[in-house]
């Protein structure tokens, strides 16, 4: 593990302040990012209360991703999960890929219903915009997907969103959008990390054949007003 990898261990707090920091709102103290790309938040050390103070009603709800279940005065927990961080320790290169689309703003209903029904992780209005996503059709119907999100520093750069239709499955269609983003930041001089469960074995072993490794294992707190 090198120095450099750092920013990962706090991966919300690392991109709110730094490299996606025009997305956030709150405080020195602690901050969210902009509720229409999704629900990360994150505090400076010791000032976890703060993190109260950015939920805006009772249906509202943030996501910290810490090395520890965040527990916080006027807040309730809604759920914890272990995460397993993983890291791009090797290079790939991407397979021939005439049938993948870039999606952009006219795909966006699509990507949601498909992001909503699979629940690849937070998705709100605007999570698209975090960077490339790609994605396979079949008819004309959007059936997997994969982008980026979290930037934590420099060099760094997550594979989210990924995503496909029970219908589909099995038939190695996100490998090949994996593969695909993962060149895609390997040109532009990045490494890829990722966010699986760490009881999601199918997906983690796709994750290890395609090169990441396990970094460590975070824990996401998801809070609610009390």
């Amino acid at each position: 593990m090198s120095a450099h990898e750092t920013c990962l261990d706090r991966p919300a707090w690392s991109a709110l302040t730094g490299p996606q920091s025009a997305l956030a709102l709150g405080s020195p103290q602690a901050w969210r990012i902009d509720p229409g790309y999704g629900p990360f938040a994150a505090a400076a050390p010791g000032c976890e209360a703060a993190l109260a103070d950015l939920l805006r009603d009772h249906d509202d709800e943030i996501w910290t991703v810490e090395d520890r279940e965040v527990a916080v005065p006027g807040t309730v927990v809604c759920r914890t999960a272990v995460l397993a961080q993983m890291v791009a320790r090797a290079r790939v290169e991407a397979d021939p890929a005439q049938d993948l689309v870039t999606l952009g703003a006219n795909d966006v209903p699509e990507m949601t219903a498909l992001a909503l029904a699979n629940r690849p992780g937070p998705w709100g209005p605007l999570t698209w915009q975090y960077g490339p996503f790609f994605g396979l059709r079949h008819e004309g119907r959007l059936i997997a997907m994969a982008g980026e999100r979290l930037r934590p520093g420099p060099g760094f750069v997550e594979v989210s969103g990924v995503c496909t239709d029970p219908a589909f499955r099995g038939q190695g269609l996100a490998r090949k959008l994996i593969r695909h983003v993962m060149s895609g930041h390997q040109a532009r001089g990045l490494t890829t990390f990722l966010h699986s469960y760490a009881d999601n074995d199918g997906a983690n072993a796709l994750y290890r054949a395609l090169g990441f490794v396990e970094r460590c294992q975070r824990v996401v707190t998801i809070l609610g007003k009390a």
